[in-house]
């Protein structure tokens, strides 16, 4: 899952510690939101609600709708802004590879959007269903459950949700450190090679040395 180049998402600068917009960015985004809502009903219904997700990502039209199901959990047939919101910053973390922070920082609203039979449980099925939305593959969530599923029931509760955002952030920056430590030997090992002063010998070779 991608966003489109030059839509407007694309210029919305998500945070990357609280996986959050800032207020001048929520304000553009309410803007866009109303001009959505041909209806003037402060909502955006199934209609609406696939043009824009087609109009900006490459989601399939199934991905689309199920995502309108799941955010729609009032089963109204339309969504509100704080929905709409929920949804881009989803978007805009799994674009910019924030996914483990963002469930980690709104690990409730993530719970309550996937707790789709109402009983504080997420089973595997639905947790599979919306996995795109999260960048999930599926031997990742075979081994959550393994992992974190203490009740041994097939289903999370939020405990168990919990403690499975902790683990995947604890992952993710340790992927993290070790990238940064990879760029930081590769960046003195060129500094380290030898270069050429730009002077030849009387041979008409240059000269070259160590760079400390």
């Amino acid at each position: 899952m991608k966003l489109k180049q030059g839509s407007f998402l694309w210029y919305l600068y998500l945070d990357k510690i609280y996986c959050l917009l800032s207020v001048r960015n929520v304000r553009a985004l309410m803007d866009y939101f109303h001009l959505l809502d041909v209806h003037h009903k402060h909502t955006l219904n199934d209609v609406l609600f696939f043009h824009f997700v087609h109009h900006v990502s490459n989601m399939t039209r199934p991905q689309i709708m199920i995502t309108f199901d799941m955010l729609d959990w009032n089963a109204m047939g339309e969504i509100g802004f704080d929905q709409f919101y929920m949804l881009v910053c989803i978007l805009l973390s799994h674009e910019n590879h924030l996914e483990e922070q963002f469930i980690y920082r709104h690990s409730r609203p993530v719970f309550e959007l996937l707790n789709l039979d109402g009983d504080l449980r997420i089973g595997l099925h639905n947790f599979q269903l919306y996995s795109f939305l999260f960048n999930i593959k599926k031997q990742e969530l075979r081994e959550l459950y393994h992992d974190f599923d203490f009740t041994g029931d097939r289903r999370l509760n939020y405990k168990e949700f919990k403690l499975f955002t902790i683990f995947s952030l604890d992952k993710y920056q340790e992927r993290e450190r070790a990238k940064k430590e990879k760029e930081a030997k590769s960046h003195q090992k060129i500094n380290n090679t030898k270069w050429c002063a730009g002077k030849e010998d009387a041979s008409g070779k240059r000269i070259c040395k160590d760079r400390q």
